[in-house]
């Protein structure tokens, strides 16, 4: 008896897991634990660290790749999708459902804003080339300046394949830290008389232009850049079933069912690719510390620009609007206005900075795009 169980004893995990493993599992523990305790983004942290603490348990298999006729283990499918770039366009797709371009209509000078807080990923892509990365993996350690996890799995799963995991946890948990990383970066760029300043109300925006507006976009940006049509394109078809009225059970399938669904796969997905032997890696951390310069860069310029642009035009514009160009979207209008409100009560900066938000989330793909065309 005592012989049998020291046999499956040792048959066990318990025996074989190491300090690494342990420091991963401390590391998804902490991410489960901000997505539930400080609500950051728990629709992503959650899965996230779920499948980071189950991949890096020991013996579970859930990551092997199929050998003869043994079948793959149930996480390796899930980060297929990932891996073969189906899941970012379907997120897309229920972005663009959810998403009210109406802020971005109403001031498309916020176009501007969410063009110029996609600098980060350019800088951060020569900051990576200095560092010995090829033009292809920079490309994609780049795009984690969009603040964008979607994007940033679709070029990397096309680009750089090898670093998806490392990058795709760096967008994601950027994305979710944007209430710890930004209001600094704001406080630091920007005077209390800047931040206190008020926005004139925007105009009302007819459906007309709302259901012109995503096709136009389709149009031009997919001619001006074709690779950049699977996220764009799956974008603005999702808005189109928001905004053309006739396909509510389309629109509310790709905003709930489908984008919860999707969500839940890719998040697990890349969490399981975030084994101790792939991430405790030089390069790996080299990474995760170019995606917070590339977000604060991002967050940066969108700052500048506008402070810049309330300067230059006629209508007063509140510069921190311009840290919402990014694409965690609607996080980080969120922040915007909180700080905003922090400085004056009265102050109410959400739509403002959701025009800058959405246009990062196209800004953020269009960038995507250019960087396929010159490296895929």
């Amino acid at each position: 008896m005592a012989q049998a169980f020291l046999d499956f004893m040792q048959r066990s995990g318990l025996f074989l897991i190491g300090i690494r493993e342990i420091i991963m599992i401390t590391v998804a523990v902490v991410l489960i634990y901000l997505g539930i305790k400080k609500e950051y983004e728990p629709l992503l942290l959650i899965p996230i660290g779920f499948g980071m603490l189950l991949v890096n348990l020991p013996m579970t298999g859930l990551m092997e790749e199929a050998v003869g006729d043994q079948p793959a283990g149930l996480f390796h499918y899930f980060y297929l999708g990932n891996e073969l770039g189906i899941f970012p366009p379907l997120i897309f797709l229920g972005i663009g459902a959810m998403t009210d371009f109406g802020p971005l209509l109403a001031n498309p000078k916020s176009m501007l804003l969410g063009a110029a807080a996609q600098f980060g990923i350019f800088m951060t892509f020569i900051g990576a080339i200095l560092l010995g990365f090829t033009g292809p993996q920079s490309a994609s350690i780049g795009v984690i300046g969009g603040a964008d996890g979607p994007t940033a799995i679709y070029i990397s799963s096309l680009l750089s394949p090898e670093y998806l995991g490392p990058i795709a946890i760096s967008a994601y948990a950027y994305m979710a830290l944007v209430p710890i990383i930004q209001p600094p970066i704001i406080k630091l760029l920007t005077s209390r008389e800047e931040r206190r300043i008020k926005m004139e109300q925007l105009r009302s925006v007819s459906q007309k232009e709302k259901i012109i507006f995503p096709l136009a976009v389709a149009i031009l940006v997919v001619l001006l850049v074709p690779a950049s049509a699977p996220l764009v394109g799956m974008l603005m078809l999702g808005n189109l079933f928001r905004e053309s009225g006739v396909v509510d059970r389309l629109s509310k399938v790709a905003r709930n069912a489908l984008i919860n669904i999707v969500t839940i796969l890719l998040g697990v997905g890349v969490g399981a690719s975030a084994s101790a032997d792939r991430f405790l890696r030089a390069d790996t951390l080299q990474i995760l510390l170019l995606g917070v310069v590339a977000f604060s860069f991002g967050t940066a310029t969108g700052l500048i620009l506008g402070k810049i642009m309330n300067r230059v035009t006629s209508s007063r514009i509140n510069p921190m609007i311009g840290a919402a160009g990014v694409s965690a979207v609607p996080m980080a209008a969120r922040v915007v206005n909180k700080v905003g409100q922090q400085e004056n009560s009265s102050n109410f900066l959400l739509m403002h900075a959701m025009g800058p938000n959405v246009a990062g989330v196209i800004g953020s793909a269009v960038a995507a795009g250019v960087m396929l065309s010159i490296f895929a």
